[in-house]
């Protein structure tokens, strides 16, 4: 039974969400409460919320699907949300991934739960559905961009400046001033133009730069995969804070990178799949628009050349296109390889790549392509780290621990 998400339900309910993306979801919801939506990102981990989405779901589904909706099932379950006055949301791209089944799979496990009475609201590019009391309006879908590429920037300046600061805190203290001061800029209808935004990350540059930071030789990594476990620390088993822990400086690959993907996608769709001529133009527009953010971060960090920045993503693409061919775009499929060559080209030559249960897309480009991968890049050290519900971390942290002790070997700091 579908439950519509109505106007009434906009002014009196919450609307609870996981926590995909940690930097960019407290700005995605600021974004969504400036349009009169209380959306809420929770941040729930441990076994308890992998064993609520072990019991609500099937047991052979995706590990992010048991993560993510485990959170949101759990947030319901656990006395700190109203079920009465809760709507749930999840974010889907549309295309061949089984997240395009996420919403079906919640409202199964809702009425399992004897919640069924629950409204799941899905956003995604395609429009799935549609709810009476939830529209993204233009305004909306910008905010939610810039929100994209601040959160972006913050991520790509903490990751550069956490394993060297001096003063312990410092960056996290940054992190949390920038996230107040686009918040309160939003909710006065600041920061979403050119001009502001392009203010603002020269502004966060300048903030990060001034953090004292010790000059240390560290190993580093970069970390690749899944879309939600290459981010989210649930799905990851804490990851960057591993990496942290073990004297490393980590990498990974912005967000906009993936929509810059889907957009260059609807290309190959139109030359292999008989797309259409619309979604054609559409995404080659979008990736037009896209250049222009790529290139205003580019600005802010030109004064700072201490900080690594991100390549353009023409650049990912002739980097994809020497391992596989760009029809191959299920899951992260050709973004995955382009985005390990991006990696490894910046001096991040240790590569983790996360593979969790169940993303059959994932294992399958991320491991094929590893062969071609050591070909064209002969000192590359890559290693798949596999995510599941049954799996160790001790095991996972081991194995990480293995590439590093390679990795100091290569570099002669063992």
């Amino acid at each position: 039974m579908r439950v519509d998400f109505t106007r009434k339900m906009k002014e009196e309910y919450t609307i609870i969400a996981p926590d995909i993306f940690p930097t960019h979801m407290e700005l995605f919801e600021a974004a969504f409460k400036l349009y009169g939506y209380n959306v809420v990102a929770v941040h729930y981990d441990g076994k308890k919320v992998i064993d609520t989405g072990l019991k609500y779901l099937h047991n052979d589904v995706c590990y992010p699907a048991i993560c993510s909706l485990g959170q949101q099932l759990y947030a319901l379950s656990c006395g700190d949300f109203d079920p009465k006055k809760s709507a749930l949301i999840m974010f889907q791209t549309g295309g061949g991934c089984r997240a395009s089944n996420y919403i079906m799979l919640l409202r199964k496990a809702l009425k399992n739960m004897g919640m069924e009475y629950v409204p799941v609201i899905s956003v995604s590019f395609g429009q799935l559905e549609k709810n009476s009391g939830f529209k993204i309006t233009a305004g909306m879908a910008l905010t939610a961009l810039r929100c994209l590429i601040y959160g972006d920037m913050l991520l790509l300046l903490k990751n550069q400046t956490l394993p060297y600061e001096i003063n312990k805190g410092d960056t996290r203290r940054v992190v949390d001033k920038w996230i107040k001061e686009l918040t309160d800029q939003f909710a006065h209808g600041k920061g979403r133009g050119g001009r502001s935004m392009k203010k603002n990350l020269a502004a966060m540059a300048k903030d990060f730069h001034e953090i004292p930071k010790e000059k240390k030789d560290l190993i580093k990594v970069g970390i690749v995969g899944e879309i939600y476990v290459k981010y989210a620390a649930l799905g990851n088993n804490g990851l960057e804070e591993f990496l942290l822990s073990q004297g490393c400086e980590y990498m990974i690959p912005g967000t906009l990178g993936f929509f810059q993907y889907c957009f260059a996608n609807m290309e190959k769709d139109h030359e292999y799949y008989g797309g259409g001529l619309a979604a054609l133009w559409g995404g080659r527009i979008a990736g037009k628009i896209s250049e222009s953010w790529e290139k205003a971060i580019d600005e802010a960090l030109e004064p700072y050349p201490e900080f690594v920045k991100p390549v353009g993503f023409d650049r990912v693409k002739e980097l994809a296109d020497k391992v596989i061919d760009r029809g191959v775009k299920m899951g992260e499929g050709w973004l995955l390889p382009g985005e390990t060559a991006e990696l490894i080209e910046k001096g991040y030559s240790n590569v983790i790549c996360a593979q969790p249960f169940g993303c059959l897309p994932n294992h399958i480009v991320g491991k094929g392509t590893i062969h071609r991968l050591r070909e064209l890049y002969p000192k590359a050290n890559i290693f798949p780290v596999d995510y599941d519900s049954g799996a160790s971390k001790v095991n996972q942290e081991n194995r990480i621990k293995l590439m590093l002790a390679i990795a100091r070997e290569q570099e002669g700091k063992a």
